[in-house]
């Protein structure tokens, strides 16, 4: 076809095997796609294209995904509002008409519904990071590490000390909004009979969102791309890397913190020696 159709916020472009979807820059359009940039979404991706009337003098084009086809709507779980749908383009009512041809010809191209084996769309590029309400968080592609904030960490989560999950550890993700009660970000691992059992402000494997920390255009497109090596099974080759030796600023004031819970009766005395030496050793 190789047509495009420009929206508010988006144009998509169409070609004979996917669909260009470029996402405007600027103050008004949303932030989750600003940070996607731009996503090529292959027709086998897609089960259905429906044209609706929108607010405000608008008609609504929207691509449907098969289920699993895109990594980014598979971690999201139908928890998107409606104006951050990467997946709806916007358009003037007199442009229904021009919407209505472009569906029609998208429809015909289609072949594919049901759920999808496999990821289809493209996941959000690494490496990624995130500051979450206690932890800062980091993908390489490889590796998921959270490292803790003395300001906002649990005393379970201080026990257990700075995290990294290789993905080939781990069997998918759980993203649950910031916008919502109880926003956090969840790897479930392969090894755990009961991923879910302790509330994400407890669980070492999950970090908690808050105001102004882990906002859906960083920590969704995080999850996705931690989501997508998962169902690949991992890097073909993981070299492991050494981590960085800490700032020695930051250890003594980790140190301190570790001190505060010891005195305050939340970690014993053997925790607290051998949590302070595994400090020490990073130095």
């Amino acid at each position: 076809m190789g047509d495009v159709l420009a929206g508010f916020h988006a144009a998509w472009e169409f070609e004979s095997d996917s669909v260009l979807i470029r996402y405007e820059r600027g103050i008004r359009t949303p932030k989750l796609f600003q940070a996607l940039g731009e996503r090529r979404v292959p027709l086998a991706a897609i089960e259905a294209v429906t044209l609706t009337p929108g607010k405000r003098g608008t008609v609504v084009l929207r691509a449907e995904p098969r289920p699993g086809a895109d990594p980014l709507m598979e971690a999201a779980a139908g928890q998107l509002k409606e104006g951050a749908d990467p997946y709806r383009l916007v358009l003037p009512a007199e442009r229904e008409t021009l919407a209505e041809y472009y569906a029609d010809e998208l429809r015909a191209l289609l072949t594919e519904s049901g759920p999808a084996e496999r990821h289809l769309v493209p996941a959000p590029e690494t490496p990624r990071q995130f500051k979450a309400y206690d932890a800062k968080v980091s993908f390489d592609g490889r590796t998921v590490s959270f490292r803790w904030f003395w300001t906002g960490a649990s005393s379970a989560k201080w026990k257990a000390g700075d995290q990294s999950f290789p993905v080939t550890a781990l069997a998918g993700v759980e993203w649950r909004s910031p916008e919502v009660f109880e926003g956090h970000l969840r790897l479930l691992r392969r090894d755990a009979a009961e991923p879910q059992a302790a509330p994400a402000d407890q669980d070492p494997a999950a970090v908690v969102f808050g105001l102004g920390y882990g906002p859906v255009h960083e920590s969704l497109p995080f999850a996705a791309a931690v989501l997508a090596a998962v169902r690949a099974g991992g890097p073909a080759s993981a070299v492991p890397v050494p981590a960085p030796r800490r700032d020695p600023a930051d250890i003594a004031e980790r140190i301190r913190h570790l001190g505060e819970l010891h005195r305050a009766g939340l970690v014993t005395d053997e925790e607290f020696s051998v949590k302070k030496a595994e400090l020490l050793a990073e130095l």
